[in-house]
């Protein structure tokens, strides 16, 4: 299945998809990057896959960035994007375009910790399960259907930096499983608020 990946950093769970893609049907047409500086893309290029940077600045609006990102995605006509650390909230034209079509990865147990900085917020609330979710990707800030979660325990030593690392691990796993779902046609969103797997309300 051809997909596009769209990142913002390093790009950890981008190598962790390039690395199982041949294991669960993925033919990753391009990786897209709003940051020039972004890690990803030469992980990208290392992998000969086509790289691509949309500067934001050169666009008076989100919507302006948006309409070039859909310009250059229709190009490699894909049927999944997956967002891996693509830190841009889309449109909700591009939303409404791609419906049912893009997934994101999220670094707590949604509902719990939307947005940013997941872990600080989870140790601050004395959390003792964290974790990570896929989700299909709506409106609502990560609040489309979750899909799939993987949790990890939080010790009283563990900080941000520790935390957050046991959570990559777990998404690196994740990620590509859920990512296979898709490619295998077992997943499909219904509404803003309802995915299937299997045909199943997950």
């Amino acid at each position: 299945m051809k997909a596009v990946i769209l990142i913002s950093g390093n790009g950890s769970n981008l190598q962790s998809i390039i690395d199982n893609a041949s294991k669960i049907d993925l033919q990753i047409c391009c990786v897209i990057s709003n940051k020039a500086e972004a890690f990803g893309l030469k992980r990208a290029e290392k992998a000969n896959i086509d790289c691509i940077f949309i500067d934001p600045l050169l666009f008076d609006s989100n919507l302006a960035f948006d309409k070039e990102l859909i310009s250059v995605i229709d190009q490699h006509k894909v049927e999944v994007i997956i967002l891996a650390g693509f830190m841009r909230i889309l449109s909700p034209d591009f939303i409404s375009k791609y419906f049912g079509k893009i997934l994101n990865i999220h670094p707590s147990l949604l509902p719990k910790f939307p947005g940013l900085n997941t872990h600080q917020k989870a140790i601050e609330s004395s959390e003792k399960i964290h974790g990570a979710s896929v989700h299909f990707v709506t409106v609502k800030l990560d609040g489309g259907p979750v899909i799939s979660k993987e949790t990890v325990s939080i010790d009283p030593t563990d900080d941000v930096t520790t935390l957050a690392k046991k959570v990559l691990q777990k998404e690196h796993i994740l990620y590509p499983k859920v990512i296979q779902w898709y490619t295998q046609k077992r997943l499909k969103l219904i509404d803003e608020s309802t995915a299937t797997l299997d045909g199943r309300v997950i």
